[in-house]
């Protein structure tokens, strides 16, 4: 039989489990600027990044709720809609694949997959950070109690 209309590697693994690990490496690409992991994997994972990227370059609300939902992570999708996003400098074409190899254990050909423009995560401000900022904003000014006057007792 002939294979035609099927896109994408199935990796020997189930639909959810496959889903996981794509999401998996996409976060960890985009918050380590490059990985390397098996060339199948990296080829896999370009195709959907760059779709991601191309998304949260277009901006807005509703761009930003899609990027996160298929990431599963807030995190992750923030980072990418608030800095990475801005500083990629093309249309497209933002990866690139390098190999790197063979695996030692099973010789699995490996690649290195990265951003081809240099991204600068320094602009991004750290969780704890914001974490600490949006915990005082949202305290109000503390008011203190006011004193209690002793209950006067009526003699009859």
């Amino acid at each position: 039989m002939h294979r035609h209309s099927y896109k994408g590697r199935k990796f020997g693994r189930e639909t959810d489990q496959r889903l996981a690990l794509t999401r998996g490496l996409i976060c960890a690409l985009f918050e380590n600027q490059s990985i390397t992991t098996t060339l199948a994997r990296a080829k896999e994972i370009r195709r959907e990044a760059e779709k991601l990227v191309t998304m949260a370059k277009k901006g807005g609300l509703s761009n930003r709720r899609l990027v996160i939902s298929r990431l599963n992570s807030v995190s992750c999708g923030n980072l990418l809609v608030d800095v990475v996003a801005p500083q990629v400098k093309r249309d497209s074409g933002y990866l690139k694949i390098e190999r790197a190899g063979y695996r030692k254990g099973d010789n699995a050909e490996m690649g290195t997959i990265s951003f081809v423009d240099e991204i600068d995560y320094s602009k991004a401000e750290k969780p704890e950070k914001k974490a600490a900022a949006k915990k005082e904003a949202a305290k109000p000014a503390a008011k203190k109690p006011a004193a209690k006057k002793p209950a006067k007792k009526e003699d009859k």
